[in-house]
């Protein structure tokens, strides 16, 4: 089965967040399974040299979009036993990240026309194209509709993945409808018409021929008005296509005994993990003590993330006695509080704005708890992370984060974390204490609790083998 994932981002080439992961990883997985996956790239100024050094030029083409007339390149690369197909052109992606640019729209409508283009100069088309979040939304509809008549592409099948539905590429009807060369009839409430808009997300959902989102319960919340960002009215009515897929992680690159990030490498030893504090503490400018409990965060600093609990809670948070460490970078109004409070808790709350691979890995590691009170969430991939690194995660009860965190029961001893429901400080703060009390007073309590979170499989074995059991599905 040949099975062409086509998106935005993908590790080792270029990431951003967790959809940079499941890019990176899942092909491997399918791969496992017989799978030959390709995975579509735009190629970024801010790919590694190394990556390309060995890069295999296969052609290139023009693409037409309204009045321009576009240069598109080929390139092959094979990352970590993966083969990527680069898109290739200068204007639109040689920029120092691969987002937030006034000129995304026709930057990503440019990348889906190339994308469905590179299809045809291959020795035969796809069985399969997978397409993830809003950026290669308007694949499945020109599939449809300008390729229909391609010989052969009826038969090739879509997959259309939401991972986020908040970001949906909202642009002007008139703007896509330049940029597409599409009349009025491609504007109606079964197409890409949005409020008087258009909408790439929307695309996807109504013309690829399956939906998956990254949970099962998320497949669940987005059908309702609370969590459907305006669009789950389509989701309703697709809900017989639609399936939740749990992500996972790569276990192999988050494995704390081969992690070169880590201070001290280690498995199922507590005495080991906990070396990996002081460490931490004096590269943050942590007072070091063993003692104080250390709750990390890495996150992107948004609203979803529920940074605006975190802060309601941090007074409560410090009288508890705890440190926080910090990593990630968002919300200015956010990144501007966090910074003010570093000077009222000097010792205690440490924050690092950016991103820093390795600091995120000796973060999981080094703390005792891992806190994601997100409002809601549609996989996570961080708690995953923090079990697979014998850290106790606390999280809210949403997507992802309800599929992958069992609450702790004291009386059967069952469960692999924290957790709690209604989005507000005061039930993050009453189950932070909860965390707490059976950190410090019942350690063998806390021991089960680890352990029972390092029993679980993260990896991308089961996924797989759902992902590879729709696409057959959809081959019949």
């Amino acid at each position: 089965m040949n099975v062409w994932f086509v998106a935005s981002e993908g590790v080792p080439l270029v990431k951003t967040g967790g959809l940079a992961d499941v890019i990176g990883a899942l092909p491997k997985a399918l791969a496992r399974r017989g799978v030959d996956v390709t995975v579509v790239l735009p190629k970024y100024g801010s790919i590694p040299g190394a990556y390309l050094e060995n890069a295999e030029f296969k052609g290139y083409f023009y693409i037409t979009m309204g009045w321009r007339r576009e240069y598109c390149g080929l390139l092959e690369v094979v990352a970590d036993g993966v083969r990527f197909l680069l898109i290739d052109n200068e204007f639109y992606f040689r920029r120092e990240s691969p987002y937030g640019y006034g000129d995304d729209a026709e930057r990503f409508v440019f990348f889906s026309f190339a994308a469905a283009e590179a299809m045809l100069r291959e020795p035969s088309l796809p069985d399969v194209v997978h397409c993830h979040d809003w950026q290669t939304g308007l694949v499945p509809f020109l599939l449809r509709t300008r390729y229909a008549n391609v010989p052969g592409m009826d038969r090739v099948r879509t997959v259309f993945t939401i991972h986020n539905l908040q970001y949906q590429g909202v642009f002007s009807r008139h703007l896509l409808q330049d940029l597409l060369s599409v009349g009025d009839d491609a504007f109606t409430d079964d197409s890409l018409e949005f409020y008087g808009a258009a909408n790439c997300m929307k695309a996807g959902l109504r013309f690829a021929d399956k939906l998956t989102t990254v949970s099962p319960t998320y497949a669940r919340e987005i059908q309702t008005v609370e969590y459907g960002e305006k669009l789950d009215g389509v989701l309703r009515q697709r809900a017989g296509d639609l399936v939740g897929i749990l992500n996972g992680i790569d276990t192999e690159s988050y494995d704390t005994m081969k992690d070169a990030a880590l201070q001290v490498r280690y498995r199922d030893s507590l005495a080991k993990k906990r070396l990996n504090k002081p460490a931490l503490q004096r590269e943050l400018g942590l007072a070091e003590d063993a003692a104080a409990p250390l709750i990390g965060v890495v996150s992107r600093m948004v609203g979803q993330k529920g940074f605006d609990l975190i802060l309601d809670s941090l007074a409560q948070l410090m009288d508890e006695g705890v440190q926080l460490a910090v990593l990630g970078s968002g919300d200015p109004h956010f990144e501007h509080l966090l910074g003010e409070a570093i000077h009222r808790y000097p010792g205690r709350l440490a924050v690092w704005f950016g991103f820093n691979e390795g600091l995120a890995r000796r973060i999981y590691a080094a703390s005792d708890m891992f806190l994601m009170p997100s409002r809601f969430e549609p996989c996570g991939l961080s708690q995953l992370i923090s079990l697979r690194y014998r850290t106790v995660p606390i999280v809210r009860e949403t997507g992802g984060l309800k599929d992958t965190v069992e609450p702790f029961n004291e009386f059967t001893g069952e469960g692999t974390g924290f957790t709690f429901g209604p989005a507000s400080a005061h039930d993050l703060m009453y189950t932070v204490r909860r965390a707490l009390r059976f950190y410090r007073d019942e350690p063998e309590a806390w021991k089960r609790l680890v352990n029972n979170g390092a029993k679980r499989d993260y990896g991308w074995g089961s996924s797989a083998k759902q992902y590879e059991l729709l696409y057959r599905e959809l081959g019949k």
